[in-house]
């Protein structure tokens, strides 16, 4: 067993961890799957805002501000997503998953490791310069680590190659570099002063969470109504908030990490007796490993019911929404400002305008064609456009027929739309319009 000197960064209680214990092994290798998992988001565009190119990433998928409708759905999933853990799991993401927990325990076990090392090593001096010693070593360890950590949280918003480039440059004039320095900043005084005085002093999820919790959310419960407790006070030394869960299961502090049942269940299992303290769904008391299967993972009223089926319901919707969306997204217009104009060589022309935008990885490539008025031909873009990927492009061009071809006034014709790689092709219904003077094909002023 280790201990710490120093709890949230004050000198409180002895903090003792009970390595190898149950809860608490899982829950460091949980930490470190998000660990890891938070430093791969960004790198392969997973869930990521890019703030420069106005693009939103969500599992491979580059969404535009145009596709509002998408963002939104991805908005909603993630937010019920993180209700419906609150209201089932209690607090077990700021336990389990939260890079600000998990960060601040890094920054309290290395603190206490440099510490005893420099103890050790410097056993014979005074403690005042050992002190001293231990914080400067602790300070230029925490200054590269708070610039990683500010470095992977920035590229969740700018482009990691150019964050990269912007922080080998000591870029500290543009936006993008103003906002890293000032996020490192921030990071280090967190990690040097706050840690976890940040989830009940700042973080507003913590607050969410408890708004959420009723009478079926799982939480870390004490239960001794025979007072079988023996007061060795390990499941206290065992917190990392530094709280007494046997005062009551609703402590804000309390972020449902479960030490404090490793804690116990060492002590009263080297005496052949039951933990006091166990994870529970409410106040009823009866441990969460009791239930049956569909109780354990969330199904217990009608609430939790609706909730798990309202997020299945947008994780379909986002889910088709993704796979139904084209890589290159075309639009035609008909410019109506001049409803047409006759040229030199005697043909009516009308004009339309051409968006193109390609939101894949890919060059693309985009031709038109006409269809319903064969008289007519494309005129400007007759070889079609290319695009490189992330490209957008705004072309104008004219749909030209003779007089004799068309009929007077409105004639409806379609324009499609092929795009290579392929793609399913677009279809846009328009209109051609003549001047009334035309004559109709097969007109008797056509016949010889």
């Amino acid at each position: 067993m280790a201990t710490d000197a120093k709890i949230n960064g004050a000198p409180e209680r002895t903090r003792m961890i009970l390595l190898g214990t149950k809860f608490h092994r899982v829950r460091k290798t949980v930490q470190l799957i998000c660990f890891i998992v938070f430093i791969l988001l960004p790198l392969f565009d997973v869930v990521r805002f890019d703030l420069p190119r106005q693009r939103f990433y969500f599992f491979g998928a580059e969404l535009w501000i145009s596709e509002f409708s998408i963002i939104f759905l991805s908005m909603m999933f993630l937010w019920i997503l993180v209700a419906a853990m609150a209201m089932i799991y209690g607090r077990f993401y700021c336990g389990y998953l939260c890079p600000q927990m998990i960060f601040s325990e890094a920054a309290n076990t290395l603190e206490k490791r440099i510490t005893r090392l420099v103890n050790r090593k410097l056993s014979k001096r005074g403690p005042g310069l050992r002190r001293m010693l231990a914080i400067a070593l602790f300070s230029v360890v925490l200054l590269p680590a708070s610039v990683f950590v500010t470095f992977v949280f920035v590229s969740y918003f700018v482009p990691p190659a150019d964050l990269l480039h912007r922080l080998l440059t000591l870029d500290i004039r543009t936006a993008g570099g103003i906002v890293g320095a000032s996020v490192t900043l921030v990071t280090l005084l967190d990690f040097a002063f706050l840690r976890q005085r940040f989830c009940t002093a700042i973080c507003p999820y913590g607050y969410l969470q408890n708004m959420l919790a009723d009478k079926h959310t799982l939480q870390v419960h004490y239960q001794d109504e025979e007072g079988k407790c023996i007061h060795c006070e390990k499941c206290v030394l065992a917190c990392p908030m530094g709280i007494d869960i046997r005062l009551s299961s609703h402590q804000l502090e309390c972020t449902h990490c479960a030490e404090c049942i490793d804690g116990c269940s060492t002590v009263l299992g080297r005496m052949g007796r039951e933990p006091l303290i166990h994870y529970a769904w409410g106040d009823a008391g009866k441990s969460a490993a009791e239930e049956r299967w569909y109780r354990r993972i969330g199904l217990r009223d009608g609430k939790r019911v609706a909730v798990l089926a309202l997020l299945l319901i947008y994780a379909s919707g986002l889910s088709v929404a993704i796979s139904m969306r084209q890589p290159v997204m075309v639009r035609i217009m008909p410019d109506r400002i001049t409803l047409y104009t006759k040229g030199p060589d005697g043909l009516i022309h009308n004009r339309f305008r051409l968006l193109v935008s390609n939101r894949g990885k890919s060059q693309a490539r985009v031709t038109l064609s006409l269809a319903g008025l064969p008289a007519c031909k494309i005129l400007g873009v007759e070889d079609g456009v290319t695009l490189q990927p992330g490209e957008t492009l705004q072309r104008e061009f004219d749909i030209a027929a003779a007089a004799a071809a068309v009929s007077p006034g409105v004639n409806h014709l379609s324009i499609l739309t092929h795009v290579e790689p392929a793609q399913k092709d677009g279809l846009f219904a328009e209109t051609f319009i003549a001047p009334m003077e035309t004559h109709p094909p097969g007109g008797p002023e056509n016949k010889q």
